[in-house]
C-alpha cells in the first residue's frame, strides 16, 4: 500500500510541475499580449518603447509570485476533470491577486509599465488558465469514453437534480451512458437544452422518444416526485422494455454523492402508492439517547430493523429478547461490527415464559419496551390458532405486566392491519393484544400504545421475497386472487413508526399510519416480472391458487367507530380503541388461558366471543371484508 502510494503521489507531483510549467507560460504570454494590445498590436512601436526589456527584467520575479499564488489558492490541486463555476472562479480572483503582485514588484524593482496593462493582462491571464482547464476536461473526456460505446439513453427530469445527473453521466469515466434526450413534464422546460441535450416533450413522449432515438436506458432523477407521479412514469417506462434506472435519494443528491456507480434498478418499492414517511430524527433521537431498550423478538425482520435505528440513537444500553438463538446472535454480530461503542445485552428466552421475562425486567430495568415478539404467519396460525393465542396474546400479556410493574416509561405494541374485523387466528390475537395494551395502560404509570401497519415489503414470510424466488426459477408466480389488494411499507418506514410512536405516546392510542392507496398484488407481481426484463404470462406464467385460510381480499387499517385524530407527522394518525368491558375481559383472558394451554378445538369461538368483530368463515376464508 506504502508503494502504491508513492507511486499516486510521483504521478499526482508530475501533473502539477506540468502544469505550472504551462501556467508559467501563460503568464509570460498573456503579459507580452497585454503590452501588445496596448500599443494596438504595432510590434515595431512595442520594440521601440523599451516596454519589452523592462518586462524581461521584472518577468521572472512576477512569475514565481503567480505561480505562488496559483498554488496557495489551490488551482493545482482541483479535480479538472469536474471543472466547475467554482473552479472559475478561483481562476479570476488569482489572476487579480498575480497582477496585483505583479504591480507591487515592479514598485519595489522600480520597474516602469504602462497602467493599462495590469487590466489587460489579468483578462487575459484568467482566459488562458481557464482555456487550459477545461481544454484538459474535454480531452480526458473523450480519451476515457468512446462515444460510440455507450448506450443511447434517456434521462426523466429536467430539473437541478437532472442536472446534476446527466452531468456525472457526461463526464464520468464509468458512465456507459450517452444521454440523447430528457423528458421532463414542466411546459416551460420543454424545448429547451440542457448541457447540449434537448428536452424533448412530457411523459407522454416517451414511448414514441424510445423508438425515434433507439434508446436501451431510462434514468429516472425525479426525486422529489410524488409516488403517484413516479408510478405512473415507471409504468409507461415499463412498457419500453428498456432497462429502467434511478438515482440515489434526495439528500445524496443534495450534498453532491452522485456517482455512476449508485445507478440502481427501479425496486418494486419505488412503486409504492403514497410518499415515503418522513419522521423527526432529532425527537427520535433525543427520546431514545441515554435509556435502557427492550426490544423482544429483535432477531426478526421488523425487531432486527428496530434494533439497528435504536442503536443509531445512542441508547444506554439496548436488550435483544429473542426464542431463536441464530436471528439473536446475527444481529448481535452486525450491530457489534456496525456500533462498537453500544451497550449491548441479548437474551435467549421465549415472552410466553413469565418467569423469564420477569427476571429481564427485574436485571435490566428497561425505560423503553418494543414488544415485536410474535406469530404472524396468517395459513400457519390457521392451522395453530392455539399456539397463536399463546404466543401472541399472552406473550403480550407477560410483557406488559412486566412493563407495569418495573415502570419502564414507555411500552410499544407493534399490532397489523389484520387486526380490523379480522377473519383469521392471527389478527383476532393482535386484536386482543390491543385490548390488553390498553387495560393495563389505564392504570398504569407506563404509556402504553400499539403501532397498526400493513404488510411489510421484504420481511420474512411476505409476498415480496416469495415472488422473487419464483421468478429466478423461471415462475410460475402464485397470486391468491386476481382482486386481492394489500398495503404495504418499508421495513425502515415501519420501524420508523414505531420509533415516532415512543415520541407522541401518550397512552392508550393506536397509530395508523396513512398507507395511501393499496396494491393489487396481481400488478404487483407483474411489475415485479417486469422490473427483472421480462414479460408477465410470455416469460413468466402467473397462476391464481385461491385464497389461503384466514386471508381476505381486502385489508383495513382502522375500525368504522374507531376517530381519527391527527399528529405533527402528516402521514401518521390516531386511531382510538373501541370501549369494551375491562371486567370481562380480564375473565375471559383467564378462561382464554386454560382452553390454550389445553389445546381447546373450540378456541375460535372462545376468541369470537371475546373480538365481536372477528368473523372466521367456514374453512377459514374469507372472500370480502367490505
Amino acid at each position: 500500500m506504502a508503494i502504491f502510494r508513492k507511486q499516486i503521489d510521483k504521478v499526482l507531483g508530475i501533473r502539477v510541475l506540468a502544469l505550472a510549467f504551462v501556467d508559467a507560460l501563460i503568464i509570460n504570454a498573456a503579459a507580452l499580449g497585454a503590452l501588445l494590445t496596448r500599443f494596438e498590436f504595432h510590434i515595431s512601436e512595442l520594440a521601440e518603447s523599451g516596454f519589452v526589456e523592462a518586462y524581461l527584467r521584472l518577468a521572472p520575479y512576477y512569475t514565481a509570485a503567480a505561480i505562488i499564488v496559483f498554488a496557495l489558492l489551490r488551482l493545482y490541486r482541483s479535480l479538472w476533470e469536474f471543472a466547475s463555476i467554482d473552479e472559475m472562479l478561483n481562476i479570476a480572483i488569482a489572476s487579480v491577486l498575480a497582477n496585483l503582485a505583479g504591480v507591487i514588484l515592479s514598485l519595489l524593482l522600480d520597474i516602469y509599465l504602462p497602467r493599462t496593462t495590469p487590466v489587460l493582462n489579468a483578462v487575459y491571464l484568467f482566459l488562458g488558465v481557464a482555456f487550459i482547464r477545461v481544454l484538459y476536461r474535454v480531452l480526458r473526456s473523450r480519451r476515457s469514453r468512446p462515444i460510440h460505446v455507450r448506450r443511447p439513453t434517456m434521462l426523466i427530469g429536467g430539473g437541478a437534480s437532472g442536472a446534476m445527473v446527466l452531468r456525472e453521466l457526461q463526464h464520468s469515466e464509468h458512465s456507459q451512458n450517452r444521454v440523447v434526450c430528457i423528458i421532463d413534464d414542466d411546459l416551460q422546460k420543454q424545448g429547451s437544452f440542457l448541457m447540449g441535450v434537448k428536452i424533448i416533450g412530457g411523459r407522454e413522449c416517451i414511448e414514441r422518444c424510445v423508438g425515434k432515438y433507439g434508446i436501451k436506458d431510462i434514468i429516472l432523477a425525479i426525486p422529489t416526485a410524488s409516488a403517484k407521479n413516479r408510478r405512473e412514469i415507471v409504468a409507461i417506462c415499463q412498457k419500453t422494455k428498456c432497462r429502467i434506472q434511478t438515482m440515489p435519494g434526495l439528500y445524496q443528491l443534495a450534498s453532491g454523492q452522485v456517482r455512476v456507480q449508485e445507478l440502481r434498478n427501479v425496486a418494486v418499492e419505488d412503486l409504492l402508492g403514497r410518499d415515503k414517511v418522513q419522521v423527526d430524527l432529532s425527537e427520535i433521537g433525543g427520546y431514545f439517547a441515554g435509556k435502557t431498550v427492550l426490544v423482544t423478538g429483535g432477531g426478526g425482520s421488523i425487531g432486527s430493523e428496530l434494533c439497528r435505528q435504536i442503536a443509531r440513537q445512542k441508547p444506554r444500553k439496548l436488550i435483544i429478547f429473542d426464542i431463536y438463538e441464530n436471528n439473536a446472535y446475527d444481529i448481535q454480530q452486525e450491530l457489534r461490527h456496525t456500533n462498537p461503542e453500544l451497550d449491548l445485552e441479548v437474551c435467549i428466552g421465549s415472552v410466553r415464559d413469565g418467569k423469564r421475562v420477569e427476571m429481564m425486567f427485574r436485571q435490566y430495568h428497561p425505560q423503553i419496551v418494543c414488544h415485536a415478539a410474535a406469530h404472524k404467519h396468517v395459513p400457519l396460525m390457521e392451522d395453530s390458532p392455539n399456539e397463536a393465542i399463546k404466543n401472541n396474546v399472552f406473550g403480550t400479556y407477560n410483557v406488559a405486566c412486566a412493563a407495569d410493574r418495573y415502570q419502564a416509561e414507555t411500552f410499544v405494541l407493534i399490532s397489523s392491519d389484520k387486526a380490523v374485523n379480522p377473519t383469521n387466528i392471527m389478527g383476532a390475537s393482535k386484536r386482543i393484544c390491543e385490548m390488553i395494551v390498553q387495560v393495563i395502560g389505564r392504570n398504569s404509570n407506563t404509556k402504553f400504545t400499539a403501532v397498526r401497519f400493513g404488510n411489510v415489503l421484504g420481511s420474512n414470510g411476505s409476498v415480496i421475497p416469495l415472488f422473487r424466488k419464483q421468478i429466478e426459477r423461471g415462475g410460475p408466480v402464485t397470486v391468491t386472487h386476481p382482486d386481492v389488494i394489500r398495503y404495504f411499507m418499508t421495513i425502515s418506514e415501519a420501524v420508523s413508526l414505531v420509533l415516532q410512536a415512543c415520541v407522541y405516546a401518550k397512552g392508550g392510542e393506536v397509530f395508523v399510519l396513512d398507507m395511501g392507496e393499496p396494491v393489487h398484488i396481481d400488478d404487483l407481481a407483474r411489475n415485479m416480472i417486469r422490473l427483472t426484463g421480462l414479460e408477465p404470462e410470455v416469460d413468466i406464467p402467473i397462476v391464481y391458487v385461491g385464497l389461503r385460510p384466514g386471508e381476505k381480499l381486502y385489508e383495513e387499517l382502522l375500525m368504522q367507530d374507531e376517530g381519527l385524530d391527527k399528529t405533527p407527522n402528516e402521514l401518521i394518525f390516531i386511531g382510538h380503541f373501541n370501549d369494551f368491558n375491562e371486567e370481562q375481559l380480564m375473565d375471559a383472558l383467564n378462561e382464554l388461558k386454560t382452553a390454550s394451554e389445553n389445546n381447546d378445538e373450540n378456541i375460535r369461538r372462545m376468541v369470537q366471543s371475546l373480538v365481536r368483530t372477528y368473523h372466521p368463515v367456514d374453512g377459514g376464508v374469507c372472500q370480502t371484508a367490505m
